[in-house]
Parts: structure tokens; sequence; C-alpha cells
């Protein structure tokens, strides 16, 4: 079942989604070359602190850690400790979540540390980040699941193929309905699967948490012996990169995002909905 929420529970749910963005402004000041991954992992849970927010993701399924920070060829659900230190060049991405008086938020990034990043990482990222955008810019009434699926892959799929030879777009890992828990139903896959069919109709109060992650390579993927490190089966390296949404009578709004979406909406030509967390 798809739980649909009222203005007031979204409104609770953009109070988490900005304690998410804040994590995202700490760890990103972070992240440089000799810092380790508990050092960003430090920084999440001083933001929550700060704000009375509570983690969602330390302890869910026995994650030891407030935040997820996947290096390199790390695709996702990498775990915080002080033997991973950030080497110049590196890229890592961070994925991390927020619960406010019962209702979540979720979003990750990737993040380049130093300096000295190939032309064909950066493009990785901007391709994963712009496929993330297009999925956003589908959430509108009348649409359906299968419609930001496609909208996520068509972006991934018109661009120029990288020296390396393809674009994996992860198969094993996707998006998720949000609100009164982290994870929820639907899964959003980021790729059109036709057996599927189309998904549940977008309708005001549907609120989903759209993540492509995308490898410099291979689409596959293997857990470590840890039963949360996931890295590509060819080395590649990964991109990953998620918002929280909710779909409103006035159109989208992103629930993670600093000013709710509207700078990066207004340029696929769309206006973001109102921003509840600006009224006072």
């Amino acid at each position: 079942m798809v739980e649909i929420k009222t203005p007031e529970q979204i409104a609770k749910m953009r109070e988490a989604g900005l304690v998410v963005a804040a994590i995202h402004a700490a760890t990103r000041k972070v992240a440089v070359p000799g810092a380790t991954t508990k050092d960003l992992d430090d920084a999440a849970r001083k933001v929550l602190a700060e704000h009375g927010a509570k983690s969602n993701f330390l302890g869910y399924g026995g994650f030891p850690a407030t935040i997820c920070t996947s290096v390199n060829d790390v695709v996702v659900h990498g775990i915080p400790d002080t033997e991973t230190v950030l080497q110049d060049g590196d890229i890592i991405s961070i994925d991390c979540g927020a619960i406010i008086d019962g209702w979540h938020g979720d979003a990750a990034y990737t993040a380049f540390v130093g300096s000295g990043h190939s032309a064909e990482l950066i493009e990785l990222s901007r391709v994963t980040e712009e496929s993330m955008w297009a999925g956003i810019a589908a959430v509108a009434k009348g649409n359906r699941l299968v419609d930001i699926s496609k909208a996520i892959e068509g972006y991934i799929r018109r661009q120029p193929r990288p020296v390396s030879g393809k674009y994996g777009i992860v198969e094993d890992y996707g998006g998720h309905g949000i609100g009164s828990q982290m994870h929820m139903d639907p899964h959003l896959l980021n790729y059109v699967d036709r057996k599927r069919g189309r998904g549940p109709k977008l309708v005001p109060g549907f609120c989903i948490a759209i993540e492509p992650m995308v490898n410099l390579g291979t689409p596959k993927t293997h857990v470590l012996e840890d039963d949360w490190t996931v890295k590509s089966n060819d080395g590649s390296w990964s991109s990953h990169w998620e918002h929280s949404v909710a779909l409103t009578e006035d159109g989208p709004l992103v629930l993670t995002s600093p000013d709710g979406g509207k700078a990066k909406l207004a340029e696929l030509g769309i206006t973001a909905a109102p921003d509840p967390s600006a009224r006072s």
C-alpha cells in the first residue's frame, strides 16, 4: 500500500528534509584528503543533535552508523570507520537521513575529494545527478511510477558514452516510498522493466525517494562479508544521488533540497510547490 500524506505531514517531512540538507552541507566540509569516513559520521551526528532529530540509519536492520559512506567502487551502504582515510582524487557518495516527530527524510550526494579527478568521473557524477532531476521532473499529477523510471533511464541513455564504454545503471537497488518509515512501498526502479507494469498513479500526497546509482562500467554488484557494503563487480567507480520528493496539489516539492528544488526545477520549466518551511 502506498502511504498518502496530508499537507501537514508533508510539512513535517520538510523539516526532516532540511536536517538532511544540513548534514549534507556539514559532511561536504569534512570530505577532504586525510579525513576518515568516521569523521564524516561524527559531523552528521552533531547536526542531528543540534536539530533535535533522530537518525533513521543508525540501527536500521543492524546498520552500525549514522550515514553511509561509499568510496570509489563502493556503490552504496559503505560503513564509516576510522581505517578508511580519504585520499586526493577519491569520490565518495554520502547517504543520510533524519526523523522529526516520526517523519523521515533521506538523500544522498557524490562528492569529489581533493582535486585531479578525470573528466570521465566528473561526467559520471553529473549524469547521475541530472538523471535524478529528470526523475523528479516526472513527479506530476496523472503520471505513474514508471514515468519516473523512464525519465531516469532515458536521460542516462541519451548521454554520450564514457571512454570506458557504458554507464551501468545499478539494478539491485533503487528508490522507495518514504514517510512514516524510511523505506516504504513503492519500490522505484531506475530503469524500465515492462514486466512490472506502470505502477501506481501519482497523486497529491505521494512521496518518493528518487536515487539513481550509476557505475562507470558494469551494473552488476556484490555485497561484502559485512552484509552491508555493496561494490561494483568489475571495480568500476560509482555515483549515487538522491532526494526525497513530495507531490502536492501545487506540484513537486523537493523535501531534502535547501530551496525545495525551486531553482533546479525552474531550469526544467517546472514550478516547485510552495515551501511550507518558508511560512512564518
